[in-house]
């Protein structure tokens, strides 16, 4: 990919004054637009528009009562990974995407720049989805075992932080089941991460988890678990449906048919066969 070599000056303005120039690169330089925070678990990526032309972007973080931080210094791309520096999950930040050259221009004002949206992790990161471990359906008991995800904050014993080591009493979960083949849904909440429900014996049924933040005005769901099944007594029309039966009986009912119109017919022509050769030859 082409690096970008800063701004160009227009013809026969190499020998202007440098706070001309100055002023002249920031009147012209894009700024930055569509900035996005896009943070999952509190992996945090920064995102805007447009791609850098004869320019860079560097990133600053300002967070509400922390000290400002760079991030991406003299990056060409649109993106930036800045989850290392909101550690302070419960702080408001602000990101400036700011466009600039290579060169050094620190007696000069600061260089053109847009500001993002607010964003605070605590009350903004998306929960991923829980990983469940162990589910099982004994008589009128199921029993589901899951996991929480995992943040890429660190203990300083090196292990990651999983999401409830962060919120800790504010972290629910929401079981969601039902019958399988069924369209309606029941749920179950719990704050561990096991859920015990009483269910029908003879039915078997279908769930996913979702972590919640009940105390959250927005995003207090989280991303859905995959879909499991039980399958304990699964019976073979609970399985393939009633419509498989039914075809499969149709089919059935013309085999038997069909055998039973092939034997009439051929019963038909034996007999036939030998009232033909008893009768007389012409001319004999």
């Amino acid at each position: 990919a082409r690096v970008p070599r800063g701004p160009r000056l227009p013809p026969g303005y190499a020998s202007v004054p440098e706070w001309w120039w100055w002023w002249w690169w920031s009147a012209c330089v894009p700024k930055g637009f569509n900035i996005t925070w896009s943070s999952i678990n509190f992996k945090t990526i920064l995102r805007w528009q447009p791609k850098p032309s004869d320019y860079f972007y560097t990133v600053e973080i300002h967070g509400q009562t922390s000290d400002t931080q760079k991030k991406c210094i003299l990056t060409a791309e649109t993106e930036c990974d800045v989850t290392d520096v909101l550690r302070n999950v419960r702080e408001t930040y602000t990101a400036h995407i700011l466009s600039v050259t290579s060169l050094r221009m620190d007696n000069f004002e600061e260089p053109p720049f847009a500001v993002s949206e607010k964003f605070t992790p605590y009350n903004q990161t998306i929960l991923g989805k829980p990983e469940i471990q162990n589910y099982t359906q004994k008589d009128s008991e199921l029993n589901v075992v899951f996991k929480d995800p995992l943040t890429p904050y660190t203990f300083p014993n090196g292990s990651f932080q999983s999401i409830r080591d962060i919120f800790k009493h504010d972290l629910q979960y929401k079981l969601y089941y039902w019958k399988d083949q069924s369209s309606g849904k029941k749920d179950a909440i719990t704050k561990s991460h096991k859920f015990e429900i009483n269910v029908d014996s003879t039915k078997n049924y279908c769930f996913y988890v979702q972590g919640i933040i009940p105390s959250r005005r927005e995003n207090r769901g989280g991303q859905e678990s995959v879909v499991l099944c039980t399958s304990v007594g699964r019976s073979i029309l609970d399985e393939y449906g009633a419509e498989v039966f039914i075809i499969i009986a149709v089919i059935a009912i013309a085999i038997i048919t069909l055998a039973v119109v092939l034997s009439v017919i051929l019963c038909k022509r034996k007999k036939a066969k030998p009232a033909r050769e008893k009768e007389p030859l012409n001319g004999v």
